[in-house]
């Protein structure tokens, strides 16, 4: 797989306003979800302790782990609270005809 490749993670229909959809994509344990019809991908470990994000509560376009409370932004990756220093990979995304795809880094 080639460096920006857009990969298939799943149906437009299955990620209504809201929901996730996880993903393997080019060895990235990652998350998409949709937020008032726009798409956001990220990495699905908090960068503080590796711990998963995907019971995370999502409040606007944050994400909060579920284990420390560290919040990120989803649009940048920024770590906007402590004990979470550093930011969040994040993923192109795009939905193409009815599927979602993520592009490889």
């Amino acid at each position: 797989m080639a460096t920006g490749d857009w990969i298939d993670v799943g149906a437009a229909a299955s990620l209504a306003n809201g929901a996730r959809l996880t993903a393997d994509v080019d060895g990235y344990y990652l998350q998409v979800v949709r937020i008032a019809d726009e798409l956001y991908a990220f990495e699905d470990r908090c960068t503080h302790d590796d711990a998963p994000l995907d019971d995370g509560e999502i409040e606007g376009t944050e994400i909060i782990c579920p284990r420390h409370g560290s919040r990120f932004c989803l649009r940048t990756g920024a770590a906007l609270t402590p004990p979470a220093y550093e930011p969040l990979k994040i993923f192109a995304v795009r939905q193409l005809g009815e599927r979602i795809e993520v592009r490889t880094p």
